[in-house]
């Protein structure tokens, strides 16, 4: 049998965890697509362009995971 990847690493990002990234693509779902050390973000409610944004992780998987914008304070 043979894996496409077979060096599964631990993923880079952790469910609960902030982090400011750059949206760099737009996945065919609409939501925007956020790399950090290569390891793919899906962020709902962000577009390509969108720059410096802080995301929450909601979830992690194997090969991406999948985050939301964590809204500025409102002061």
């Amino acid at each position: 049998m043979s894996y496409r990847n077979s060096n599964f690493t631990r993923p880079v990002v952790q469910i609960g965890q902030e982090y400011t990234v750059d949206i760099t693509d737009t996945g065919r779902a609409g939501d925007g697509i956020a790399r950090i050390q290569g390891f793919v973000i899906f962020v709902k409610n962000s577009k390509a362009g969108d720059k410096n944004i802080k995301i929450k992780i909601n979830s992690v998987g194997g090969r991406f995971a999948n985050a939301i914008v964590v809204p500025e304070n409102q002061d």
